[in-house]
């Protein structure tokens, strides 16, 4: 029985990419076969998993430029259950890929918004009047360029080459550096890994709220890799945190944090240990018109 990795599809899309090199990580570790699930949103991507109707999830949650993926960190504490088992940072390199003759010719971009906002400079220098029309994903809009040569997407150079589909710029993302960071994630208790993650809300926005949670950290010398927070969505400056610390969840003083951490906060929701891993992408030939 293969083990099944839910992404975002179509293929070709970075999180394929980050999905497949979960695949070989597993494999290589304990030979197990997987089989890759693709779905049309990073919400059902999760929900696959949440649901067992998949054993992992692979999905992005942080990108170099652009920060913090909202969709998926709003889902997970939605969900509550998932716990992380591995994180995955993946180079991400953008193309314009399109049927136009010339860069000209285009009048349409499409592709995912965090693509979209990693190629704002490039795109606004170069296709200054372009309508930019956010997809599912940098792949989704690929089936639609060679009936019309109006339209460009932003994608990966393994997309356009699984699509037999010209590149006409490479690269254009804003930043040489631009990476990714995946979580995989599934109902397995993880408490062990060089980093753990976790989200809380505290109970009023008063003075000193978010500071006496973040000290309970600060006292025991744990440092916080990331902060992030994000609208609870019931209202208007109410607000949910998201930390990474640097430590493993089993730890003495990571316990003790996490016991003080509850009396200061409304709720507090952990999503386990974990370990990172660097993905090193082969170079890939891209078609050029």
């Amino acid at each position: 029985m293969s083990l099944s990795i839910a992404h975002l599809g179509p293929s070709g899309t970075y999180t394929e990419m980050a999905a497949i090199a979960c695949a070989e990580l597993l494999q290589a570790k304990t030979g197990e076969t997987t089989l890759l699930c693709p779905c049309p949103s990073i919400i059902q991507t999760l929900h696959s998993t949440a649901q067992q109707q998949t054993q992992l999830a692979v999905v992005p949650v942080e990108n170099s430029i652009e920060g913090g993926v909202g969709v998926t960190l709003d889902t997970l504490w939605q969900l509550g259950q998932l716990q992380i088992q591995q994180a995955l940072v993946l180079p991400i390199s953008h193309a314009l890929v399109s049927c136009a003759a010339s860069m000209q010719d285009i009048q349409t971009v499409y592709s995912h918004p965090q693509a979209l906002a990693q190629c704002q400079g490039w795109l606004n220098q170069h296709l200054p009047a372009a309508q930019l029309i956010p997809a599912n994903s940098t792949t989704e809009a690929l089936q639609h360029l060679e009936h019309n040569p109006a339209i460009a997407a932003i994608s990966s150079q393994r997309a356009a080459q699984l699509y037999n589909l010209p590149v006409l710029a490479y690269p254009i993302n804003d930043h040489p550096d631009n990476c990714t960071r995946f979580w995989v994630l599934s109902h397995t208790s993880s408490q062990t890994g060089s980093h753990s993650s976790l989200a809380f809300s505290i109970p009023a926005n008063v003075p000193g709220g978010l500071v006496k949670a973040l000290q309970v950290f600060a006292k025991r010398n744990l440092n916080l890799s990331r902060i992030e927070s994000r609208p609870t969505k019931r209202s208007l400056g109410d607000y949910l945190f998201f930390v990474d610390i640097e430590t493993s969840l089993d730890t003495p003083s990571a316990q003790a944090a996490l016991l003080e951490l509850q009396e200061q906060t409304e709720m507090l929701k952990v999503f386990g240990s974990y370990t990172i891993h660097n993905v090193n992408l082969a170079p890939i030939e891209p078609i050029r018109t």
